[in-house]
């Protein structure tokens, strides 16, 4: 139990490092996000039309960490609004393990005048290790700060 805990809480602090020293984007995810209520959410850019969303989620007794694939990121329109969709594993550090993959749907408003990206997503998870099972209640709201 307390090497998980250890382990859990260098990964938290070893992916808090990275992301604020390579996130283009970086805040807060509330809702449900792999069990938890609430993550740091970060954004890293792999080029025009793709990124990695990640998110380290705490609460409920341990540790999420969400690194998801988003593909498809563009314009609703011409307005401000963007939409994207993505996959990627999903782990949870805990006495109750569990190891698997998540999707997600999701749109996001980008300021115009301040650096912030407001968003509402899905994420359903598809749990593959302690034991199998679907979620499909992982509506989240967004808030994150651009530096880029």
């Amino acid at each position: 139990m307390k090497f998980l805990k250890l382990v859990s809480l260098t990964l938290f602090f070893g992916l808090v490092l990275a992301f604020n020293s390579q996130a283009q984007e970086l805040g807060l995810r509330f809702g449900n996000v792999n069990g938890n209520n609430v993550a740091l959410d970060g954004v890293f850019a792999l080029g025009d039309f793709s990124r990695i969303h990640a998110d380290v989620s705490f609460g409920n007794g341990g540790v999420g960490i969400d690194a998801l694939w988003n593909p498809v990121y563009d314009n609703i329109g011409d307005s401000d609004f963007k939409w994207y969709a993505g996959f990627g594993p999903s782990l949870f550090l805990a006495d109750d393990f569990r190891f698997g993959a998540a999707g997600e749907i999701g749109a996001e408003y980008l300021f115009t005048d301040v650096p912030i990206t407001i968003g509402l997503d899905w994420r359903p998870y598809f749990i593959l290790v302690e034991e199998t099972s679907f979620d499909a209640g992982g509506f989240g709201l967004n808030i994150r700060w651009r530096f880029k």
